[in-house]
C-alpha cells in the first residue's frame, strides 16, 4: 500500500520502541531534557537575533553598543604548541 500521509501513528510506535532499545529507558529522561534545554536556547537566540535585527532598523543608541553579544570560545588544547608570531623581513636585509 502507497504512503498517504506520510507518518502513520503505527510509525511513531516504532521510533518510540527502536529509541527505546537503542539509549536504553534511564537515559531517554536525560537526553529529553538535554534536547529541550538546546530547543530553548535555539529559541532564545533566534528571538535576540530578531530583536536585533528589528533595532538595527532604528537608529542604534549608546546602550546598543554598550552591551557587546559574545560567543564563548572553545577549550584550547594545552598539548598543543604555541603559536609563533610570523616574522616578515625586508627583501635584501
Amino acid at each position: 500500500m502507497f504512503l498517504r500521509n506520510g507518518l502513520e501513528p503505527w510509525h511513531l510506535l516504532i521510533v518510540a520502541v527502536v529509541l527505546i532499545l537503542l539509549f536504553g529507558s534511564k537515559k531517554l529522561p536525560d537526553t529529553a531534557r538535554a534536547l529541550g534545554k538546546s530547543l530553548r536556547i535555539l529559541k532564545s537566540e533566534t528571538r535576540a537575533m530578531k530583536e536585533e535585527s528589528t533595532d538595527a532598523g532604528a537608529a542604534p543608541g549608546p546602550a546598543a553598543e554598550a552591551t557587546p553579544r559574545t560567543i564563548p570560545s572553545t577549550p584550547v588544547d594545552q598539548h598543543a604548541a604555541p603559536a609563533q608570531p610570523h616574522h616578515t623581513t625586508a627583501p635584501g636585509a
